[in-house]
């Protein structure tokens, strides 16, 4: 069974920083890219940033670029993101899934998504 499982988040000042984690299992995690995701309150679910397979290629979306890092480590099945500069517009619940390509279109994998992990920024 798949399962992908987001720690990390809480309770950061604007400006502030959290790495969140994502654990996945149930599937070849190296054959993957792998994106992360946040919903904000009362907006839909937005793309964040991805990272391909092997690790050695990125991108992000405008809002993330300059502030926030995609990495993984195969050997551990996770998939992290380092945000920094924090605002309060960053505050989402994080989720993460692999990623599939379609005609240049990126679509995620797996359904359901797992809980995601909490990000408030707040003073």
């Amino acid at each position: 069974q798949v399962q992908l499982v987001e720690s990390g988040g809480g309770l950061v000042q604007p400006g502030g920083s959290l790495r969140l984690s994502c654990a996945a299992s149930g599937f070849r995690f190296g054959d993957y890219p792998m994106s992360w995701y946040r919903q904000r309150p009362g907006k839909e679910r937005e793309w964040v940033a991805r990272i391909n397979s092997l690790g050695v290629g990125v991108t992000s979306a405008d809002f993330a670029k300059g502030r926030f890092a995609i990495s993984r480590d195969n050997a551990k099945n996770t998939v992290y993101l380092q945000m920094n500069s924090l605002k309060s517009e960053d505050t989402a619940v994080y989720f993460c899934n692999a990623e599939s390509v379609r005609g240049s279109r990126w679509f995620p994998v797996f359904d359901p998504w797992g809980q995601g992990t909490q990000v408030t920024v707040s003073s």
